[in-house]
């Protein structure tokens, strides 16, 4: 069965100075805060990958993107922008459900100065394009459902396909979307020769993706039950009221009346499904239990989606026109606080911030660990020259030792991708062991290991990196056999 002829429908014309406007005041946001504090661990991370087809806890491309940014500037501001590019696509969902220029107006100021857009673009991580993807894919079934044109199903295809080489999630996307369409219709549309084709074409663009993860034993499934182990527990409560923080609260009551819209409104019958989906999606968040953010590139269509009935309802009253902006400037105040480095450092270790802000957290204090590690080097006897390697418990050590301290010994760590780039060569004798892995492990070394330095960031924020620097003697057995057993994923 082939689709019917694409349907005639006349659209709003698309806002193009306030969304414009929208994105100039984010991309000047994300570019002013850019530098203030730090890299974050996972971009740090990122941009020790040499480019493969994949790696062992994540497809390829954010890596390859963030690594690619330092040919253009080593810095963070490099990697801040790309949250920018999501405000036109979440706002041509408006027009489609048939919001007119006050409607998109509301649509790219309030997503755009939103929390998600905030957090996830001033970190570079795989969340930040799902922030562009999610949207992107709902825009496409919307159009190929509300105008009966089979091509969109194509598009949709092809974008889930290049998608797979940021997160294999996008899966759960078209999983919760197609099983809201199977539920509440229209049915036929799923049968169409133009889904199958879509499908294939996702199917041939991320074959080389699934190929590598296939090959490797599915390695991606295997950091996904570690997470869950570690975080599912807290996942399945912290989601709930995630769903008002992503966004944030007045946003949130934006995104339910886009829901409810979805549902009831009769010009939205042909993509109702999309608010049945978000229920789906709900559910594989739940059971996954893997991170409590997952949600937010579908919150980001229904926050399109309420801009319409919402936007209607303040043009009958210049009070809640007034009352809207007010909550969405102490909106943006609450999330651009969370979000960006807006406070001094100094006051940041003090602040609710780090508890509420994970991402923010493991921004600060890389510089001065790479010092402190150089301290403890530099104390090391001159006969250690040429035989040291420094090995660290995790891949934000490893990363902050590659980009701040390329004059010290080479650094490589046990943990995910770093573990396959390298391990230490055979002539490296004596070890300097970052973080608390080093306390375990010492039994691995000959003469075991002696505390020899602190990591600390001096600010007052408790992270992972927070710990001992040790000096460990040579691995007992050769490091072919000492290398697997600091092997870990999470």
């Amino acid at each position: 069965m082939t689709a019917a002829a694409p349907s005639v429908r006349t659209l709003p014309p698309f806002a193009r100075g306030p969304v414009l406007a929208a994105m100039g005041v984010l991309a000047v946001l994300l570019l002013v805060f850019a530098d203030r504090y730090g890299y974050n661990r996972d971009e740090l991370y990122f941009r020790m990958l040499h480019p493969a087809w994949g790696y062992v806890d994540q497809p390829p491309l954010t890596p390859l993107l963030a690594r690619a940014s330092t040919h253009l500037a080593d810095s963070p501001w490099a990697l801040r922008l790309p949250a920018v590019a999501s405000v036109p696509v979440v706002v041509l969902i408006t027009p489609e459900l048939g919001g007119d220029r006050p409607a998109q107006t509301l649509c790219a100021w309030g997503y755009a100065l939103a929390s998600a857009p905030l957090v996830f673009g001033h970190l570079f991580l795989t969340s930040s394009l799902d922030l562009l993807v999610w949207p992107a894919v709902a825009l496409m079934i919307m159009r190929a459902l509300l105008r009966e044109d089979g091509r969109w199903w194509w598009a949709a295809g092809l974008v889930v396909g290049l998608a797979t080489y940021n997160k294999l999630l996008v899966v759960a996307l078209l999983l919760a979307i197609g099983a809201g369409v199977l539920l509440a219709g229209p049915r036929r549309a799923l049968w169409q020769r133009d889904v199958a084709i879509g499908l294939l074409l996702a199917a041939a663009v991320g074959a080389p993706n699934v190929a590598y993860q296939l090959a490797h034993d599915l390695p991606q499934l295997r950091v996904g039950r570690a997470l869950a182990e570690h975080n599912a527990a807290g996942v399945r409560v912290s989601m709930w009221p995630m769903l008002l923080v992503l966004l944030g609260p007045p946003q949130a009551w934006v995104c339910w009346r886009g829901l409810r819209g979805l549902w009831r409104d009769a010009g939205s019958r042909p993509v109702r499904g999309l608010a049945l989906g978000f229920g789906v999606l709900l559910v594989l968040v739940f059971a996954m239990g893997s991170q409590n953010y997952y949600t937010a590139g579908y919150l980001a269509v229904l926050f399109a989606a309420g801009a319409v009935p919402v936007a209607a309802a303040l043009r009958r009253s210049r009070a809640a026109r007034r009352g809207l902006t007010a909550l969405l400037g102490l909106n943006l105040v609450v999330a651009g606080t969370i979000a960006l480095p807006v406070l001094p450092l100094s006051a940041f270790g003090s602040s609710p911030v780090p508890d509420i802000n994970q991402g923010a957290r493991d921004t600060v204090g890389w510089p001065r660990y790479v010092a402190q590690v150089r301290a403890v080097v530099g104390g090391l006897p001159a006969a250690a020259a040429g035989h040291v390697a420094i090995v660290t418990s995790n891949y934000g050590e490893a990363g902050a030792v590659a980009r701040f301290g390329r004059d010290l010994p080479p650094v490589f760590s046990g943990q995910n991708a770093l573990y396959d780039r390298a391990r230490p060569p055979a002539g490296a004798t004596v070890v300097v062991f970052v973080g608390e892995q080093g306390r375990s492990a010492a039994r691995l070394f000959a003469d075991g290991c002696h505390r020899a330095g602190t990591l600390e960031n001096g600010v007052g924020v408790d992270t992972e990196e927070q710990g001992r620097i040790a000096v460990c003697g040579a691995p007992r057995g050769g490091w072919a056999a000492v290398w697997p057993r600091l092997h870990h994923l999470d």
